[in-house]
């Protein structure tokens, strides 16, 4: 498949923005993905939308039209099948910045990852289905900065473009496999998960937590120098991580220094002591003499919930081997905890646990039943 594809339309004035509203209003589907900038800002924002609808490839830059409420219906719209790769991120990014809702989805990585492929990257696929190359060199670049790129420019409209192709060659194929409704059902899925949790808030510290190699002390130390960075990285509007790297402070908080001069030891650069040298200081010394903190408790699960759960793992990676898929395609991680938690005595018990996915029921149910130990299971 070759072909010289005409510019993508830049959308960055609200007139241009209806024009594409009106265009995608009138498909019975559109292809969709974003690009944001988790590696270069404090926080990660939205910062181009792409579509591809039968008529045109379009770029929505975010950063020039505050207002995006009017591409709402489009991803609510149930007879409007939205296609993403990957679509989990690109929903988790959409929701956050502009409480989108989302209905009528078709993720071509998940058909993918039904189907068994061992490579499921959009790159691959294209190149294996259409001798399509794209340049992922550019997954990693500041789609923040402005004007973007030629070859950004190109890779982004790649992201869409191609996929109502991708599309139907997969759903042939999921249809041909007998696998179709697993992944309907987890397109389904997709749309509302999450959707109205609020994930917990925490500090950036307790990433540390879990090591073992920490004493109380030193995690002590690591949380000031984790607020001091926090505090550092916001007002720079860059990932912590590109101010000190979380391996320094680790070695900060066993060998607490007293001085600048002793800060290289423990990785920091000459400009990072220049710039930084008096507020690690500080922030270590606060460490040293501040209350310690509280590791989280772990909740701690009864033997009989781990060993169903190990059943379980061990029954749909057995499957999923046969089958020549992931084991979380089998039964996903969800109903799997869900199922060792409230193991059900019977197959109407166990479809409401799995109420999303009724043919994982119909095909594996008597199967889970029997690794569970349920007696009279078929």
């Amino acid at each position: 498949m070759s072909e010289t594809l005409p510019p993508p339309i830049w959308v960055n004035t609200k007139q241009l923005l209806q024009q594409l509203i009106d265009d995608l209003a009138t498909q019975s589907r559109v292809a969709v993905d974003t690009e944001s900038n988790s590696l270069h800002a404090f926080r990660e924002q939205v910062c181009l939308i792409q579509f591809s609808s039968t008529n045109a490839d379009y770029l929505v830059d975010p950063l020039a039209l505050r207002d995006l409420s009017g591409l709402a219906p489009i991803f609510a719209d149930p007879n409007i099948e939205k296609i993403f790769h990957a679509a989990e991120y690109d929903l988790v990014c959409l929701r956050r910045d502009f409480n989108f809702k989302f209905s009528n989805l078709f993720d071509t990585m998940q058909a993918a990852r039904v189907l068994g492929y061992p490579a499921v990257g959009l790159d691959r696929l294209l190149g294996d289905k259409f001798r399509i190359q794209t340049d992922k060199r550019h997954q990693k670049a500041d789609w923040a900065a402005r004007p973007l790129t030629k070859e950004q420019i190109h890779y982004a409209r790649l992201d869409t473009h191609y996929l109502f192709d991708l599309r139907d060659v997969l759903e042939k194929e999921l249809q041909e496999s007998d696998r179709l409704e697993f992944a309907k059902e987890d397109f389904v899925r997709a749309c509302v998960a999450e959707e109205q949790k609020q994930k917990a808030i925490s500090e950036s510290w307790e990433r540390f937590a879990g090591r073992k190699d920490l004493n109380l002390r030193e995690l002590t130390i690591v949380a000031q120098l984790c607020k001091w960075r926090d505090r550092e990285a916001e007002k720079l509007n860059r990932p912590p991580y590109k101010v000190v790297m979380d391996d320094v402070f680790v070695l900060l908080s066993k060998n607490p220094p007293e001085q600048k001069v002793d800060l290289s030891a423990a990785g920091l650069s000459e400009k990072q002591i220049r710039l930084w040298g008096d507020s690690v200081l500080a922030a270590i010394r606060r460490g040293a003499s501040a209350p310690l903190v509280e590791r989280k408790q772990v909740e701690v699960r009864n033997d009989a919930f781990l060993r169903r759960l190990e059943k379980l793992k061990l029954w749909r990676k057995k499957v999923g081997l046969e089958m020549g898929v992931e084991s979380d395609v089998i039964l996903p991680k969800p109903y799997l905890s869900a199922i060792a938690e409230n193991p059900p005595n019977d197959v109407n018990e166990l479809a409401s646990i799995m109420k999303e996915t009724p043919s994982r029921v119909e095909k594996y149910g008597v199967q889970i039943l029997k690794v569970l130990g349920v007696k009279n299971a078929n």
